[in-house]
């Protein structure tokens, strides 16, 4: 009998017993700012996170405001607390306020002494920390339609696009298409409700390449990996899942999300895209995957929610959907507490004892180790880890430590496949 997604939680009880990430990443919050997630969820207009996850599935209401100036400012009060005690608003003495950093506009100070103590560490991201405030409003353009946007087909083969300098060399240039953004009614709207001066459009242009970037980073790290597994894309068919996706890949996916791969691989015999996760939200991608494969030169986007080893055993083994040719995973995030392990590890070992080419990507160098020990653990054939050439260019902010380094999305990665040779086993066994 196929295992079951775990029920979700009926009330606010983040904690790190759950495989759903956005849970994990409230328990963080809580853990570095008492309090803070439930000010976000408040902020939502939800009351606790079952309703915040039934939301996202579209279960219950949606995250709704009344008008464009309320939502920029209920967003932008999700940030409000002190960087320098962590003090919450609801805590600061009466007639007093948070001050915001006049340079970066993205960090929060109860006191001038608050400040002058932070600044040490402050100094140091500030600069990029006004880049990530800028984006936080910008990316809500993803959702109006006007990102991303076209892209030209390719002029070089894939073997020779090695990095972001390479793609961009044969993209032409990009001025006339972010201007016609930045000349538009989203954008004029945008700044008309945020409660902030608009940039430059100089400083717009480099926020909307950097939202991008981190839209195609994800496809272009699958083709990435296929390439990385030498895979042959015109030789025949070829079918990745993707494992662990959630509502970040999936919340108003399209289905031509996918379609720079055939840019990548002109004339290609077909790709199949399978997003698989507890977090899925519902879309045009929620349709079946392919028994057989369709049409020629065209990917194929399709979504199935449940945990990866679930919808191996309730589709793949009744030969409902194609095995995979490569398995990729977006920010498993296993690494971070015992739920998420627990959560990833039948997936895991199905990928090891299948033999199954995959390719994890990963937020910074420190989770790139803490993953390989666990895979190593799990007596797993690494093949490769690295920095990835295709990471997003778009900074992204630890929202409960805001003066961490910012992180980048698939900024490293780890390929694997199989058991980790006999020799090796038994050096490692002969070593413990």
């Amino acid at each position: 009998m196929a295992s079951q997604i775990p029920a979700l939680p009926q009330s606010y009880a983040p904690g790190t017993d759950s495989v759903f990430s956005d849970q994990s990443g409230f328990y963080s919050l809580d853990s570095n700012v008492p309090g803070l997630s439930k000010v976000i969820l408040n902020k939502l207009n939800l009351k606790d996170y079952g309703e915040y996850r039934a939301a996202l599935e579209g279960k219950a209401r949606g995250i709704s405001f009344r008008n464009y100036k309320e939502m920029f400012q209920r967003m932008e009060e999700t940030f409000k607390f002190c960087a320098g005690c962590n003090k919450l608003p609801e805590h600061l003495a009466e007639g007093q306020a948070l001050k915001r950093c006049v340079k970066c506009l993205n960090v929060y100070y109860c006191t001038k002494d608050c400040q002058r103590k932070d600044w040490v560490q402050h100094k140091k991201v500030c600069k990029i920390l006004r880049l990530v405030a800028i984006d936080r409003l910008v990316e809500w353009l993803m959702f109006t339609g006007d990102l991303p946007i076209p892209t030209e087909k390719w002029s070089k083969s894939a073997g020779e696009v090695k990095n972001w300098d390479d793609w961009l060399s044969m993209q032409g240039d990009l001025t006339p298409r972010l201007n016609t953004i930045l000349s538009g009614a989203n954008m004029a709207a945008l700044w008309k409700n945020a409660s902030r001066p608009r940039p430059d459009d100089a400083d717009l242009r480099q926020s909307l390449w950097r939202i991008q970037s981190e839209f195609l980073s994800r496809v272009l790290t699958v083709g990435l990996a296929v390439q990385h597994f030498k895979l042959d894309p015109h030789a025949k068919p070829v079918t990745v899942h993707l494992v662990g996706t959630s509502h970040n890949e999936t919340m108003g996916a399209r289905l031509t999300d996918f379609d720079e791969l055939n840019h990548m691989f002109p004339g290609h015999q077909g790709i199949e895209v399978v997003m698989v996760g507890p977090e899925v939200v519902d879309g045009p991608i929620m349709r079946p995957p392919l028994r057989a494969f369709g049409p020629k030169q065209r990917v194929y986007i399709s979504a199935y929610k449940a945990l990866y080893h679930q919808f191996w055993e309730d589709v793949v083994d009744k030969q409902e959907a194609a095995k995979p040719d490569l398995v990729v995973g977006f920010h498993p995030g296993f690494h971070a507490n015992q739920g998420l392990v627990e959560g990833w590890l039948p997936t895991l070992l199905l990928l090891r004892d299948y033999n199954i080419p995959s390719f994890f990507t990963m937020f910074s160098e420190m989770e790139l180790k803490y993953s390989l020990e666990i895979l190593l653990e799990l007596e797993m054939h690494i093949r490769d880890s690295g920095p990835n050439p295709f990471t997003s260019q778009k900074p992204e902010q630890v929202q409960a430590c805001p003066n961490k380094p910012p992180v980048y999305c698939n900024s490293h990665y780890i390929s694997f496949q199989g058991l980790l040779p006999q020799e090796d086993l038994g050096g490692r066994r002969a070593d413990a």
